[in-house]
């Protein structure tokens, strides 16, 4: 009987593979340093309160992030975005970062990109308003058009590939860059700034979604502090957001881009977390520009539609808390001013072309403040 030969073992030579890069450290820790000093420098966003009749008991409150040292919103996101990606590693020095983008976030990505001292680049739609581009380019990033908006993604990735750039992917990746847990969060900035009012705790916080990164911030934030305050996303027209929440079906896409910069997509995007909202409601974008024209009127100033229509819906909201005898505040945001859309949303030539008639929403709203009731 042959006995086999016990197979000799084999043996691996050690390997040892060095990647560190100390001259790419100090680049990285000088870049993150950058990036840091710039929330230093930037006191926190007002809270304005909105005049409504004091008989209501209801008050409306609005989170003005157009005061950012770029000018809207996206500023706080595109600020974790660096940070992100910075410490993971995708940012490297003269390489260029791409994104796919309505606008604001571009413009706020070009600020950062300028800050650390790395090439930017924006993909947007062709349509995208002449201030915002302007102002990409005021930061020395380049615009990259689109004709169609649903192809920015795909141009995005392209770019990068050719570059050897990031592609940054703030729809994927806005909800998980923030901090939704606290680290003076936009959530936890509203319900710090909300102490001292006599409904300190909102009934509702109302707002929309571009990547649904700030709704999955609030929405987590609430929950993580154990309060009662619903979420409510405001959906404008020719979006998937809505109806996919609605239907509870994530693949559910529209044929058409919305006209709302900054809101809406034809997709649902990786950071919409729709279990996360207790409400939505689909707004007419008619009613979204009459409501940025009734708050030029309370406020003194303009602001982008997307305030709009987040805008509505908390006018809806009111009118239901006052006509149910319901006491409590709610707030929504101002997500960038008005000066960006000065030949889209404040130009009656655009309405006109876009066959969008603020007319009869305007006598809603009038009623409204009149009344109470949002009919």
């Amino acid at each position: 009987m042959t006995v086999p030969t016990p197979a000799t073992p084999q043996v691996h030579a050690e390997e040892d593979v060095d990647r560190y890069d100390a001259g790419y450290r100090i680049w990285l820790a000088e870049a993150l340093a950058k990036v840091q000093a710039d929330a230093n420098r930037s006191s926190d966003t007002h809270l304005l309160a909105v005049p409504l009749p004091e008989q209501w008991g209801v008050d409306l409150y609005l989170k003005d992030e157009s005061t950012h040292p770029t000018g809207s919103l996206k500023h706080r996101l595109a600020r974790s975005l660096f940070l992100h990606a910075l410490c993971n590693g995708w940012i490297r020095p003269g390489k260029p970062v791409i994104e796919a983008s309505s606008g604001s976030t571009a413009i706020s990505e070009a600020y950062f990109a300028r800050l650390i001292g790395v090439p930017f680049i924006a993909v947007m739609a062709r349509s995208t308003s002449l201030q915002k581009v302007q102002l990409i380019e005021f930061y020395g990033g380049q615009c990259h058009f689109v004709e169609n908006p649903n192809e920015v993604y795909e141009a995005a990735a392209a770019l990068a590939q050719q570059t050897g750039g990031h592609y940054m992917d703030q729809f994927t990746y806005a909800e998980r860059a923030t901090d939704w847990r606290g680290n003076n969060n936009i959530a936890e900035s509203i319900f710090d700034q909300m102490s001292q009012e006599r409904h300190p705790e909102p009934a509702w916080i109302v707002a929309t979604a571009g990547t649904g990164g700030t709704s999955a911030t609030l929405a987590r934030y609430i929950r993580y502090t154990g309060r009662v305050t619903g979420i409510c996303v405001a959906d404008p027209e020719n979006s998937a957001f809505f109806p996919a929440w609605r239907e509870q079906d994530a693949s559910v896409t529209t044929a058409t881009g919305s006209r709302i910069e900054g809101i809406g997509r034809q997709r649902v995007e990786a950071s919409f977390i729709g279990s996360a909202i207790d409400r939505m409601m689909r707004v007419p974008d008619a009613a979204a520009m009459a409501s940025i024209r009734l708050l030029a009127e309370l406020l003194g100033r303009r602001t982008g539609a997307s305030t709009g229509t987040g805008l509505w819906s908390a006018f809806r909201i009111i009118s239901e808390m006052i006509n149910t005898g319901q006491q409590g505040s709610v707030v929504s945001l101002i997500c960038d001013p008005g000066d960006r859309y000065l030949d889209k949303y404040y130009s009656d030539q655009w309405l006109a072309e876009n066959k969008i008639d603020v007319g009869p929403y305007y006598s809603r709203l009038e009623t409204f403040m009149n009344t109470g009731t949002l009919s």
